[in-house]
């Protein structure tokens, strides 16, 4: 494997590090007024993700840095041709982070209210979004022969790409509700367990038809492997849901979106943005990626930085290991 094609796999590994810790930090703003009955079950369920989310949105960070610096090419073409979804997606970004900030600054029903709105809200619109601009990716945009895009800046929304963004948005419910179910107890663990098992059957139904619409199109013999075992590992995550058996259900459903991104990049390979007007215009891994002194100065980098990273980002989580209860919630405090 030469260093292009490796720096592709950890392109992939970075996604599949985002949509792992980023699906269920969405999912639980997602399911904010769902499985909440008060203020401070709402407090509960912002505290379970509160150290570690934007610890979560670094994995996207360094996925676009890394794009940036191996394959300018690509970085290029799908920066600039998904310019305004890309925009909405950073927009709710930053709202989602600020609300999770001032939340707590008033004491005041209606100013928490509207800050847990911000929060639901741009939940959902980052995680249909980056369902949207990855979909966009792997089934390719409107190229041409210089990469550039043609027609207006959505003109690669269509039925398949909102079916991936839906996808996405499926996943992130499923496991935003395990994750909660994992890191809190009581009668707000029980609700978030019923509604993962209730509601993941036909959340997970877009992820599979993304996977299978992606393998008739693009992909090859060896990726109904991985396809295979997103449904086993979607199933086995429900059969444990129903069992009671929340980390077994969270550790399948690591497993399913660690199998959709190894099917995704997979099917993808060796093109890095296809072309939907012509095979021919399609960026490919050696058309796009920097130079190999680049990529081996890269190599050397991540080789002593990203042990470090992880180190880090396993320690934080294990420090706050533990079940958030209500028992935990402090009377509101207000400078």
């Amino acid at each position: 494997m030469d260093l292009a094609d490796l720096w592709f796999c950890i392109i992939a590994l970075l996604w599949l590090g985002y949509l792992f810790l980023e699906g269920f930090d969405f999912g639980v703003g997602m399911l904010l007024p769902v499985l909440s009955e008060d203020e401070t079950d709402r407090r509960v369920m912002v505290n379970t993700i509160g150290p570690v989310w934007d610890g979560n949105e670094v994995w996207l960070l360094v996925a676009g840095g890394a794009t940036f610096a191996a394959f300018p090419g690509w970085y290029a073409s799908l920066f600039s041709s998904a310019f305004l979804p890309l925009l909405l997606f950073l927009v709710a970004l930053i709202c989602r982070g600020v609300s999770f900030e001032y939340r707590g600054k008033v004491d005041s029903v209606r100013w928490r209210r509207n800050w847990d709105l911000v929060i639901t809200t741009s939940s959902w619109v980052a995680t249909l979004g980056v369902g949207l601009v990855l979909t966009w990716n792997v089934l390719g945009l409107p190229l041409d022969a210089e990469g550039n895009r043609v027609g207006s800046p959505f003109a690669a929304i269509t039925l398949p790409t909102l079916l991936g963004a839906l996808a996405v948005a499926g996943f992130a419910l499923v496991h935003g509700a395990a994750f909660t179910a994992l890191k809190t107890d009581g009668e707000l663990s029980e609700r978030a367990r019923r509604f993962a098992a209730r509601w993941a059957p036909v959340a997970l139904l877009p992820l599979a038809a993304l996977l299978v619409l992606v393998q008739l199109r693009e992909g090859s013999g060896w990726t109904w492997v991985p396809l295979g075992v997103v449904v086993v590992a979607a199933a086995t995550a429900v059969a444990r849901l129903r069992a009671g058996r929340d980390g077994q259900a969270f550790s399948a459903l690591g497993v399913a979106v660690a199998a959709t991104v190894v099917t995704l990049f997979g099917a993808l390979y060796p093109n890095v943005l296809p072309s939907t007007i012509d095979a021919a215009n399609s960026l490919t891994v050696a058309d796009t990626a920097s130079s190999p002194y680049t990529l081996e100065v890269m190599s050397w980098v991540a080789l002593f930085g990203t042990p470090a990273v992880l180190v880090y980002q396993g320690w934080t989580y294990w420090v706050f290991r533990k079940r958030v209860s209500r028992a935990h919630i402090p009377p509101v405090h207000v400078p």
